[in-house]
């Protein structure tokens, strides 16, 4: 453990003394953090061959925020900060003694460190929402009316049950109901299995809801709890209260299927769209800005893979499947498309 938090302290000192990285000098002589050149280079603290300067001190309290920044406006915070960075310092001396800065896993810390500090400069200067102009909003609104269209959903209500001859029993029951209070009668009378079997404390007219569901071309309508065969079966039913006139069979239950409600479909206007709209346009241009440094960054220093070696690599036995370091489009895909997806999702 000891090794590890060495190996944090380690990553956390090179950011925090790395100026080509993090900090900078405005054009009018000043740094970013505020103070003179002079400022930035007075020597606070010497730490074997190694100085911190004011300078490194005032980029340490830029990068937090500014609610525990308030907390070092006092000479004794400031203190207790600069010691602090002290400590880091005597520490990553000694990871770098022990040669932890030379471990496989510290020089990974390091990479993805460096990768992010890049990344950040290459977002520098992207438009907030709320800069976007109203009319190149409505533009995306417009082009793209498709994705803010909302097909209808629908509740589903099921009776569960295992033996056919008690599900057609029931259904004959069921086929009778006229409100959804009976309903939920039947549910606690006769559900065998899974979220159907309504627990006393359920309200009754709720007895056997799985949720709602969208039409089964809709790739964003599923349900887990709603097998395909009831996503279709609640479909084709006309109107709230129907049920299903045949028994449904999936994977051995039986299901009466019954449709609750409905929400009819609808298109979201511009003012409701307006925000996800907003943040979906700065997240591309963030994206494009990383996909041109990317490409850039190819051109500059090919790359070349071996695809047979990686072929013949193994890495499923003891793989816990983390997602360790993995960049964002590793973990699942990029913010643009995340943001594409809330967009598609969120209804």
């Amino acid at each position: 453990m000891w090794r590890r938090v060495l190996v944090a302290i380690f990553c956390g000192w090179l950011v925090g003394c790395t100026p080509s990285v993090i900090g900078g000098q405005r054009e009018d002589g000043g740094t970013a953090d505020g103070l003179t050149p002079e400022q930035a280079s007075r020597v606070l603290a010497t730490v074997g061959d190694r100085r911190i300067t004011l300078g490194e001190l005032a980029r340490t309290l830029a990068r937090m925020d500014q609610f525990d920044r308030i907390k070092y406006q006092s000479r004794e915070r400031r203190r207790e900060l600069l010691d602090e960075m002290i400590d880091a310092e005597l520490l990553a001396g000694e990871a770098r003694r022990l040669g932890l800065d030379r471990e496989p896993e510290t020089e990974d810390a390091v990479r993805m460190i460096l990768r992010d500090a890049l990344l950040a400069q290459a977002r520098e200067g992207v438009r907030s929402p709320a800069e976007l102009p109203d009319s190149e909003v409505r533009v995306y609104y417009e082009n793209h009316i498709e994705r803010f269209s909302e097909p209808e959903r629908r509740r589903v209500s099921v009776i569960a049950i295992s033996d056919k001859n008690t599900a057609r029993k029931a259904l004959g029951e069921a086929i009778k109901v006229t409100s959804a209070e009976e309903w939920g009668g039947l549910v606690r009378r006769y559900s065998q299995t899974g979220r159907a079997t309504a627990a006393s404390s359920t309200p009754v007219e709720l007895a056997g809801d799985l949720g709602f569901v969208g039409p089964v071309d809709d790739p964003n309508g599923a349900n887990p709890s709603v097998p395909p065969k009831l996503r279709a079966a609640v479909f084709a039913l006309r109107a709230e209260g129907d049920v299903a006139r045949d028994v449904i069979e999936d994977e051995g239950t039986q299901y009466i299927v019954r449709l609750s409600a409905r929400i009819k479909a609808r298109t979201r206007t511009f003012s409701e769209s307006d925000r996800a709209i907003r943040v979906l346009l700065v997240q591309q241009e963030i994206a494009e800005r990383e996909r041109a440094l990317e490409e850039d960054l190819r051109r500059q220093f090919p790359v070349q893979v071996d695809d047979n070696a990686l072929g013949t690599v193994d890495i499923s036995p003891g793989f816990d499947g983390g997602e360790g370091d993995l960049s964002p489009r590793a973990r699942g895909g990029s913010v643009e498309r995340a943001s594409r997806d809330r967009l598609d999702g969120g209804r």
